[in-house]
């Protein structure tokens, strides 16, 4: 069965935001996830190969996923707004899914930039099943919004990121309240060069 796939856009704070909105091939949806992508300012897209194998994991696990690109990306209106506009651009992005499915329980997942804007979001905003931060960058010193956070967190991390070294990320999760889990997978760069199959596996096992 084809991917059921749905190309649209949202009312965003600062304009309409490009999107594309996937469901599972086959049943219906038991979750939805919202997927955040990458710094915009270097080269960041909804269709980064990082955030479509997390899309794609969330999927083959049963969920409706979202992937949308911040202001000024691409098909997106407005201009970078040094990570406060993405952000209130996520919160959009979370409005429109909950408003669209109701019932559901939701995840919040994303990939380096992305990854900060989930967790920032998910730990401001209660409600979500777990949030997902896939390469998080751990050279960003600010990380108060952590503090305190008991929503589930799952951090994926390369063996090889450069960004967030694992002598770096680990004693930055060993620090956060429970519940949370690190996976490290066996990669080459920060990209997950050489493992995206292994990342997408990683995500869909999640359940």
């Amino acid at each position: 069965m084809p991917r059921k796939i749905e190309s649209l856009f949202l009312e965003g704070p600062a304009g309409r935001l490009e999107a594309l909105l996937e469901e599972p091939e086959h049943g219906l949806p038991e979750e939805f996830a919202l997927v955040c992508h990458p710094h915009p300012q270097h080269g960041g897209t909804m269709h980064n190969k990082v955030v479509y194998r997390i899309a794609r994991g969330l999927r083959r696990s049963g969920s409706a996923v979202l992937r949308f690109n911040y202001r000024g990306v691409n098909l997106s209106e407005g201009a970078y707004d040094g990570g406060e506009g993405e952000l209130d651009d996520a919160r959009a992005a979370l409005s429109y899914l909950r408003e669209r499915y109701p019932e559901l329980p939701y995840t919040l997942a994303g990939f380096s930039f992305g990854s900060r804007i989930v967790l920032r979001l998910g730990c401001s905003q209660p409600g979500a099943r777990r949030l997902i931060a896939v390469g998080f960058p751990a050279t960003y010193k600010d990380r108060s919004y952590l503090d305190g956070c008991t929503t589930p967190r799952v951090f994926i991390q390369s063996t090889h990121d450069e960004f967030g070294p694992i002598a770096e990320i680990e004693p930055v999760v060993a620090a956060l309240p429970e519940p949370k889990r690190l996976v490290l997978v066996e990669a080459q760069d920060h990209f997950f060069a050489g493992a995206l199959d292994k990342l997408e596996e990683e995500i869909a096992k999640l359940g």
